[in-house]
């Protein structure tokens, strides 16, 4: 059985054939819907549909709300269409035609960042390359058929290896696998790009990167790719992070200040450690921001890092003037997140 779905107000249209979903079918298809986990967490690719019915595989209710299903709003990363569907739904322009691409790739380098932070660096086949914009993500396709995503941590410029930053997850059977057994030229199964992460390269406005953790990853390759065309665009990285050895490539943005007069960076630490002796921004990530600005109507903010972090500035920072088109952001989930803490 196949479904014809067209996106307004593009006209753009392009058909999911079985049970595949209409963002899967839309990626098939060279169209740039805008998503981020693909896995029914974030809810960046969230749609209206005006015309036709869906069913969705599972997803997280704070996703897809009741609300949201009430108003006609779907998850396309889960949504199989029942039907013939006409959708609403803004388009990523930029993408330039990238389509994923599955290839083997080999463990170059590992790199232990900090205590819980792994960099791999991969190494596709001599006579490959990738070719993705800064900011998007690879998938690695795992020996049970799961997959795992990772955000590129390199600019597309330089693409000898694909750069990734993995956190250590308490339970996580690909990352414990990552840091406690391989090994330096393992070979991986990987598929990409995906992402509607990446920097709009049409606009002048000055950016706000906000990350958590290793939402720094993205960032980094956005803000390298930046500085590699020299565009003329105002850059403030806020970095947010427990304590000062979890700002886990501190000598980085300290590099970028160097290279850039227009460039500033603010890391910010939510929990800093005695020993830390650490004199500078405290609280939240997104909280260092609206004290800093007052409107926030002429930026553009690109934000990662866990799910509630970016909702929460999502939310607070349209109160403040963003414009909901001017907010780009990729919420990183966990297969196995970590345990809940126990109430004391």
């Amino acid at each position: 059985m196949s479904h014809q779905v067209t996106v307004k107000p593009s006209g753009h249209s392009f058909v999911v054939e079985g049970d595949a979903t209409v963002l899967s079918a839309a990626i098939d298809a060279g169209l740039g819907l805008p998503y981020g986990c693909r896995n029914g967490a974030c809810g960046a690719c969230k749609g209206k549909v005006l015309q036709g019915e869906v069913s969705h595989n599972d997803h997280q209710a704070s996703a897809l709300t009741d609300a949201d299903k009430a108003n006609g709003l779907a998850l396309l990363c889960c949504a199989v269409p029942q039907t013939d569907l006409v959708i609403e739904c803004r388009e990523a322009t930029g993408s330039n035609g990238i389509r994923p691409r599955i290839m083997p790739a080999r463990v170059q380098k590992m790199e232990k960042l900090s205590h819980d932070v792994m960099a791999l660096y991969l190494k596709l086949p001599s006579n490959e390359r990738m070719q993705f914009l800064a900011g998007q993500y690879i998938e690695f396709l795992l020996k049970d058929g799961k997959r795992r995503a990772f955000s590129l941590a390199n600019a597309p410029h330089h693409d000898e290896l694909l750069e990734l930053h993995l956190r250590l997850i308490p339970g996580g059977t690909f990352t414990e696998y990552v840091f406690n057994e391989m090994q330096e030229k393992a070979i991986l199964r990987l598929e990409g790009p995906f992402g509607s992460f990446y920097l709009r390269e049409d606009h002048e406005k000055p950016i706000i990167f906000v990350a958590g953790g290793t939402g720094f990853a993205p960032i980094k390759g956005i803000i390298e790719h930046i500085l590699h065309q020299k565009t003329p665009r105002k850059m403030v990285l806020y970095w947010g992070a427990r304590s000062l050895e979890d700002l886990y490539m501190p000598e980085l943005p300290m590099r970028w200040l160097e290279e850039s007069n227009l460039f500033s960076y603010v890391p910010v630490l939510s929990e800093p450690k005695d020993e830390d002796g650490w004199q500078g921004r405290r609280g939240l990530v997104h909280e260092a921001v609206l004290e800093d600005f007052a409107d926030l109507s002429a930026y553009q903010v690109y934000c990662c890092g866990a799910p509630q972090m970016v909702d929460v500035a999502h939310q607070a920072f349209q109160l403040k003037g963003l414009p909901e088109d001017e907010f780009f952001s990729d919420a990183f989930t966990f297969s196995n997140p970590p345990p809940k803490p126990a109430a004391a």
